[in-house]
């Protein structure tokens, strides 16, 4: 089959299966009463979307999963024209598997807070310790599939040997990428959008260097983004909760593991980097000067809010300089040497 054309079913699968599967899921979740509730310390405004089904995730989780895995599957059984290798084929599989448990860690997260009316769920031990086990095992399969020999692509440098750097720095970029697009859900419509114009950048990145099992992936996060936005856009009528943003999360970076090159993170996702930098600044230096702020409220789409911005006005600036560094990592990945490696 048609690489290109594969890619695109990926896409329009995920977008299909997450849209639709929104007319049965939020009133499921209404029905179950797995409604969100808002802590007192955020704008006072977000007190009316109390009880707003929480765990929409589900939706787009189970439509990038069908989609990528039935697309790959279809590759395998006609002529693998996507030219997936081993080693490939276990980055993918690996990644979503990954993926998927750190959105299960987020869906016991969000039971625990909606459903046993514990408002912090997990403690942050517990979710830590869950997240770097699931670190660990997806390493080991990255150095198993890498001949115990791992690597990482560096734009202008080339493949660099990490030896036991790869576990020092493969956990760092994966524990922060998980929590940074966590922390970008906080409005309607927010993660979603810039999670989508990432994968813009990761599909481009894909095809132009012919890593086409990549674009697939890259394609049904795209999909199932785009389908949750229609229900996940301003008003809101479905959050993701952690469910959804550690699902997203893991997805990111398996995506740039896929391309070798998880550094790509700091531009393709450059939101989650400010958002997560925004968060870190405020409480650093809260604690430095004994009470005072930088930001009114950390992470900074909150301060932007507490400004006047609308949401619509946060998730449409804030997809576009998303969107600006995702042409930069394009543009880096495509001068940085990559393109010679293939």
């Amino acid at each position: 089959m048609n690489v290109y054309l594969l890619i695109s079913l990926s896409a329009v699968a995920a977008f299909g299966i997450t849209a639709l599967l929104g007319f049965k899921v939020i009133p499921w979740l209404h029905k179950l009463k797995f409604g969100q509730t808002i802590l007192e310390e955020g704008p006072k405004w977000h007190k009316k979307k109390q009880g707003t089904p929480t765990m929409g995730g589900l939706m787009f989780i189970i439509g990038i999963t069908l989609s990528a895995a039935v697309v790959l599957i279809l590759n395998y059984i006609f002529d693998n024209n996507l030219g997936l290798s081993g080693d490939v084929s276990t980055k993918l599989w690996a990644g979503l598997i990954m993926a998927l448990l750190f959105g299960l860690v987020g869906f016991a997260d969000d039971y625990i807070k909606v459903v046993k009316k514990r408002n912090l769920g997990l403690s942050i031990m517990q979710k830590t310790a869950a997240q770097l086990v699931i670190c660990a095992g997806y390493l080991a399969s990255l150095y198993l599939a890498m001949g115990k020999d791992p690597y990482m692509f560096i734009p202008f440098v080339g493949n660099v040997r990490m030896g036991f750097w790869f576990w020092i720095l493969g956990v760092c970029v994966l524990y922060g990428a998980i929590n940074a697009v966590n922390f970008t859900d906080g409005i309607d419509g927010l993660c979603s959008s810039v999670t989508a114009t990432a994968a813009v950048s990761f599909i481009t990145i894909a095809i132009i260097h012919k890593c086409f099992g990549v674009g697939v992936l890259a394609a049904a996060m795209l999909g199932g983004c785009i389908g949750f936005v229609v229900w996940n856009k301003f008003p809101a009528k479905v959050f993701m909760g952690d469910t959804g943003s550690m699902f997203l999360g893991g997805l990111v970076v398996a995506i740039a593991y896929a391309l070798d090159c998880p550094l790509i993170l700091l531009l393709v996702g450059i939101i989650y980097v400010i958002e997560a930098l925004s968060d870190v600044i405020q409480i650093g230096y809260f604690k430095l000067t004994h009470g005072k702020r930088i930001f009114k409220m950390a992470p900074i789409h909150h301060h932007f809010e507490l400004c006047g911005w609308s949401e619509k006005k946060i998730d449409l600036v804030f997809s576009i300089v998303n969107l600006i560094g995702g042409a930069a990592a394009v543009l880096i990945m495509y001068y940085g040497g990559f393109r010679m490696m293939l």
